[in-house]
C-alpha cells in the first residue's frame, strides 16, 4: 500500500466511536442491567458512552463525532449530546463497523486525507490530554498511531489451562485506543484486510497488513477497555475520584448578642 501525498490544505480530525457490540463478557451479576448492551450500561449514574463522548467533545480540534449504532438501536440517537452523529450502520464485526463509519464520513465531506480518531465506547476513561497528546504525536506523521503502553507483566502461553511457555514481554505494547488514520488510508486498508480474511482486531492491524508501521504513542493504564464485570467497579471508582467533592455547605453560627437572647429567651420560657 503507497500513502499519497496530503493536500495542501489542513486536514480535520473526526472522531469515531463502533458502538455496536453487545459486550456480553461484561454482563456477570449486573442482572437488572444485562438487557443492556454493555457500552449503554451505566457507571457512576451515566450511560458509559456518555463519558467517553463527553472527553472527545472537550478536544477542540475534534471537528465532530459519528458514532456507530446498530441498526435499529435508538438508544444513543434519543439522546446524542449536541455535536454528536449516530449512523445506524454497524456491522458483525468491528471491521466491518468502522468501514460503515468511514464511508459514513465521506459521504458527509470528509477528504481522504482527513484524520480519524476510532475510539473503544467502551475506554470511557479516555482523557482529553490523552487525544490531544495523539493528535500532537500523530497529525504530522506519514501513516498515524494509537495510544498503548508497554507491557510490564510476565507473559505466559497457555493451553488446557496449563503454561506451555513463557513469552518475552520485551518490545511488547499493549495497544489502546485512539487509533488515529487518514480516512482514505484507512478505509483502503481495512477493505483489503476484510478481502484477504486477515484477522483485524483493531485499525492499527489493518494498517500494518497494509506494509504500514503506525506510531506507538504511549498512553495511560487508566484508559483500560470495561470488558469484566469486576472493571465496571474500578471504572466508576476513578471516575468519581475526577469529580471534584461539592463544597460543604455549613450553617453559619449566630452572632453572640443573638446566641444571648435566644438564651434569655430560653431562660424566661423556663420559667
Amino acid at each position: 500500500m503507497t500513502l499519497r501525498a496530503p493536500k495542501s490544505l489542513i486536514p480535520r480530525f473526526f472522531a469515531l466511536i463502533p458502538c455496536a457490540g453487545q459486550g456480553t463478557r461484561a454482563v456477570g451479576d449486573r442482572a437488572k442491567d444485562a438487557a443492556l448492551p454493555k457500552q449503554y450500561q451505566p457507571i457512576a449514574g451515566v450511560p458509559m458512552v456518555m463519558h467517553t463522548l463527553k472527553a472527545f467533545a472537550q478536544v477542540t480540534r475534534i471537528a465532530s463525532c459519528l458514532v456507530v449504532v446498530a441498526p435499529g438501536d435508538e438508544f444513543l440517537a434519543r439522546q446524542a449530546p449536541a455535536g454528536v452523529e449516530v449512523a445506524p450502520c454497524g456491522g458483525d464485526s468491528r471491521a466491518a463497523s468502522v468501514l460503515g463509519g468511514l464511508e459514513q464520513l465521506a459521504a458527509s465531506g470528509g477528504e481522504t486525507d482527513d484524520w480519524v480518531l476510532v475510539h473503544d465506547a467502551a475506554r470511557c476513561l479516555v482523557t482529553a490530554a490523552q487525544i490531544d497528546q495523539l493528535i500532537d504525536a500523530c497529525h504530522s506523521d506519514p501513516v498515524g498511531g494509537l495510544l498503548a503502553q508497554p507491557v510490564p507483566d510476565t507473559l505466559k502461553q497457555g493451553r488446557d489451562g496449563r503454561v506451555v511457555a513463557t513469552v518475552s514481554r520485551e518490545e511488547k505494547w499493549q495497544a489502546q485506543t485512539p487509533q488515529m488514520f487518514r480516512l482514505g488510508a484507512l478505509t483502503q486498508a481495512l477493505k483489503m484486510a476484510v478481502t484477504l480474511g486477515e484477522a483485524v482486531t483493531d485499525e492499527a492491524s489493518a494498517m500494518e497488513a497494509a506494509g504500514l508501521a503506525p506510531k506507538l504513542v504511549r498512553g495511560s493504564a487508566h484508559n483500560f477497555k470495561v470488558t469484566y464485570p469486576e472493571d465496571f467497579v474500578l471504572a466508576e471508582a476513578l471516575i468519581k475520584s475526577r469529580t471534584p467533592a461539592k463544597p460543604r455547605v455549613r450553617k453559619a453560627a449566630a452572632p453572640k448578642a443573638a446566641q444571648k437572647v435566644l438564651s434569655d429567651d430560653a431562660s424566661h420560657e423556663s420559667n
